[in-house]
């Protein structure tokens, strides 16, 4: 077991090993239970907010908090990877004949990034405390990185339900690593949003149903990346040129001003080929020819079928008639999916004058 004073010696030079290692935000908090936190879980998930995801209800017993997960854990280190775009997320609404990528999936997959650096961070954390045990997690696993950042004070769950930074804005990669050593914790952080309702009044589809509340059912996000067969007609038009996850809701907080672009994590960095590609190209991927434009990408795990769903809702609202030559051999698609988001598509397209 480390002493207090070595714990104390411990976590200054975890802080300082972790910057190194490229995080921006690091904060500690306890493992027990909330039981706020456990109750705003149960009852987002008793009101259907999580849609299809059923694994958000499937081991919600152990995301209640990290003591259920391993009830040995005692300390969440919470660490914060900053993505911030040089460029703005918003341009491209003004060019229907392009594809908007979310941010945080034009560079490379931000899992192996993010987990490469923690698990590096794992090992010198052990070789120090070689009694101690650990987990490290990202986005992979039952935890719930968001409220335990904000427990760990590196920021707030904003309006949109997203962790923001007084520092980095809205534009983090979370991770977290939960270990058996009891560090002394960090205050949480304070709500900073005020009266702003920016992201809020940013949102399409009017996901929000109140501050601080998010009904994936009706989050492009959701609807883009992780719902499957034909989005709802009542969103189409919405969704605009967005064909993989939406940023609305971050790009218009105003604690972005204070966000640096993410210049030591090349990983993130937007490829060439996905800040402003061209529907027409992306209409005629293959299955063979999207997992091949897409090695190393996030985008990758959704599938070509879904992707080209996304697309053809894409083109039908770009009111660009010369996609017409990419839409129609869409509609004998193998994949009723994407034949019937084809077959919109070309009536959409058909109406414009």
């Amino acid at each position: 077991m480390v002493n207090a004073a070595a714990t104390n010696e411990l976590r200054t030079a975890l802080l300082a090993e972790a910057k190194r290692l490229g995080f921006v935000a690091v904060g500690f908090a306890p493992a027990a239970e909330d039981p706020l936190r456990a109750e705003r879980l149960e009852q987002w998930l008793a009101e259907g907010n999580h849609g299809t995801m059923e694994w958000m209800e499937a081991r919600a017993d152990v995301r209640r908090s990290p003591h259920a997960m391993w009830p040995e854990a005692q300390s969440v280190i919470a660490l914060g990877m900053s993505y911030a775009p040089a460029d703005d997320p918003l341009a491209l609404e003004a060019h229907p004949d392009r594809a908007r990528i979310s941010v945080y999936a034009r560079g490379k997959d931000y899992h192996d990034t993010v987990k490469k650096r923690l698990k590096a961070l794992a090992r010198w954390l052990v070789e120090r405390a070689p009694d101690s045990e650990l987990k490290v997690f990202v986005d992979t696993a039952p935890v719930m990185e968001k409220p335990l950042g904000e427990a760990a004070g590196i920021g707030w769950q904003g309006k949109h339900t997203n962790l923001v930074s007084r520092d980095h804005g809205s534009w983090l990669f979370l991770g977290a690593i939960y270990t058996t050593i009891r560090f002394a914790p960090d205050e949480p952080h304070d709500d900073r949003c005020g009266s702003c309702n920016a992201c809020q009044m940013a949102c399409p589809t009017d996901a929000f149903p109140a501050p601080y509340r998010l009904d994936a059912r009706r989050c492009i996000s959701y609807l883009t990346i992780e719902h499957k067969g034909p989005i709802a007609e009542e969103f189409r038009a919405a969704l605009g040129n967005r064909i993989y996850g939406c940023d609305d809701c971050l790009a218009v907080c105003p604690w972005n001003k204070f966000a640096q672009t993410a210049q030591a994590h090349r990983d993130f960095l937007p490829r060439g080929e996905l800040t402003a590609p061209r529907l027409a190209d992306l209409l005629t991927l293959d299955d063979a020819g999207f997992r091949q434009f897409f090695s190393g990408s996030p985008i990758k795990r959704i599938g070509r079928d879904r992707f080209v769903r996304n697309c053809l809702y894409a083109a039908g609202n770009s009111g660009d008639r010369s996609l017409l030559g990419q839409v129609e051999p869409l509609l004998g698609d193998p994949d009723p999916v994407v034949a019937e988001a084809a077959r919109w598509a070309l009536s959409q397209l058909r109406a414009v004058p």
